[in-house]
């Protein structure tokens, strides 16, 4: 009888925490259980492992057999642990060396066969793995490419449960696998290389709407476009990533490991552009929120962080899917909680919003094809509700395109040459707000940006506030506008025609 210990990690959330896997072999009448908060998923391994590992060879302990999850506090879902179930019984049962998995994390899914299955969420597990300073991790031979992706802890990948067994000096059975097995030499660079946004050259006109992104770009502020069908938006949009700074190596990371997380890292792989999302307007507001049962899981915001969510159609989304993003659009993150827990997942993305001018789309200019009624406009725009608009910075009309021009191209700028001014732009910010930590001007604080900004501007936007053209929360954002529009223009400060230009871009009259 000896209790054999090894260690994995379980996530709730992005938060990665090791868990000990302890398993003891004790006389009694043949059971298996698992203790400390599992889940369905993970209570299910019992009939996995007890499969795989008879695969093998190994004969499975006729008496008690009981696995405990520890910190038991904490709950643990998923089958990432399989592997490490499996490994601290055969420990205990003196199959391989009971010391032999000290100091090191097992992770992976079994299949009823022995074959070791990919798992979700390594890449932030295998941050948590260096940051404990624990040097050797096993893997399904599947993640590698994405366990690679962390410098300074040695992995190890298998594709049999048989495999570790060998590994570890035990004696195991390793039946030829079938070929959906991934190989085991799959390396970072079998990661999907990311498909690149299309280029702002190729958009026909609208160069309001592009003047609009790039302000949006350089400073991080939230647009809504609004404009006939066929008009561009959705092109502009789709194109916005491709005009705003890079990632930084550190959200690089941070966007890679939500990627995980949600199981689409290999199709995107690690990259310097940020994400670009697209619900659908029938989505859910647990779609884009997140949701689930137990621990709840994360949705389209999370997604999007450090990048772009583009919701084409606004007002056909759901009000309750609508005001909640409210709170997201301040804070920049999510707290999700569950009679399981609660899950923490950040959220600080640019919402680009498109609509059209009415039901049929076609009340612009004279408004002579409309055929709506001035109550379903009404109702139609008024959807998109006071609170919500209120925190877009920018509005902004699109007309049709007068004509196709000589050589039906587009004929305007190159994503790379507004990238470089925005970048231009980012850097005068960052080096402002250096002594406060904010990357942008849509981070700085009201505070500050009354403290900071000239007079003659302020003068402005107190005029406007006492003719109740812009809200309290208005005024600020009006003012970081200001800020990103000096920015693009070189200057220090905005003066009062950036303060103009600002107040402006809040409404479409």
């Amino acid at each position: 009888m000896a209790i054999a210990t090894v260690l994995s990690v379980g996530l709730i959330g992005l938060k990665a925490f090791v868990v000990q896997v302890q398993a003891f072999v004790s006389p009694g009448l043949p059971y298996f259980s698992i203790i400390g908060l599992p889940d369905a998923s993970l209570s299910e391994a019992r009939e996995r492992v007890r499969s795989a590992c008879q695969a093998c060879g190994f004969p499975w302990p006729q008496t008690r057999v009981t696995v405990n999850l520890s910190p038991a506090s904490l709950p643990k879902r998923g089958s990432s642990h399989d592997l490490a179930i499996a490994a601290s019984v055969m420990a205990a049962s003196r199959a391989i060396p009971i010391d032999s998995l000290e100091r090191t994390v097992v992770l992976g899914e079994l299949n009823l066969d022995g074959s070791v299955l990919p798992v979700n969420g390594l890449l932030p597990i295998m941050l948590r793995v260096r940051e404990r300073g624990i040097q050797r991790v096993v893997v399904p031979a599947a993640n590698l490419g994405e366990a690679g992706l962390v410098e300074g802890v040695e992995v190890v990948g298998v594709r049999h449960v048989g495999e570790l067994i060998r590994m570890l000096g035990g004696r195991a059975t390793v039946p030829d696998l079938p070929s959906a097995v991934p190989d085991a030499d799959a390396g970072p660079e079998s990661m999907e290389a990311a498909e690149p946004p299309g280029d702002m050259a190729e958009v026909l006109g609208q160069e309001q709407a592009k003047w609009a992104l790039q302000v949006a770009a350089a400073g991080g502020h939230h647009i809504l476009m609004v404009g006939p069908p066929g008009s561009g938006k959705t092109m502009l949009a789709s194109r916005m990533p491709g005009i705003m700074c890079p990632l930084d190596e550190e959200a690089q990371l941070e966007v890679a490991s939500i990627r995980s997380l949600c199981g689409t890292l290999r199709r995107h792989g690690i990259t310097d552009v940020p994400p670009f999302e697209a619900p659908h307007h029938t989505s859910s507001m647990a779609s884009l929120v997140g949701g689930g049962t137990g621990v709840a899981q994360p949705g389209v915001i999370t997604r999007a962080h450090r990048g772009v969510l583009f919701m084409d159609e606004a007002p056909e989304f759901s009000t309750r899917a609508l005001q909640t993003l409210r709170e997201p659009l301040e804070s920049g993150f999510v707290v999700l909680s569950r009679a399981k827990g609660s899950a923490w997942y950040p959220a600080r993305f640019q919402l680009v919003m498109a609509a059209n001018p009415c039901p049929c789309g076609m009340h612009y200019g004279t408004g002579e094809r409309c055929m709506c009624r001035e109550r379903d406009r009404m109702r139609y725009f008024g959807r998109l509700s006071g609170p919500i608009l209120d925190r877009i910075d920018i509005q902004t009309n699109l007309l049709p395109v007068g004509g196709l021009g000589r050589d039906g191209g587009g004929g305007g700028e190159p994503s790379a040459v507004i990238r470089r001014r925005v970048m231009e732009a980012r850097g005068a910010a960052r080096e402002r707000f250096a002594a406060t930590g904010w990357s942008c001007n849509a981070r700085a604080s009201g505070e500050w940006l009354r403290a900071n900004t000239p007079g003659q501007a302020l003068a402005l936007v107190d005029r406007a506030l006492a003719k109740e053209l812009l809200t309290l929360r208005g005024a600020d954002r009006a003012l970081r506008l200001a800020w990103t529009l000096a920015d693009l223009s070189g200057l220090e400060s905005p003066g009062v025609g950036e303060m103009e230009q600002g107040i402006a871009m809040r409404t479409r009259l």
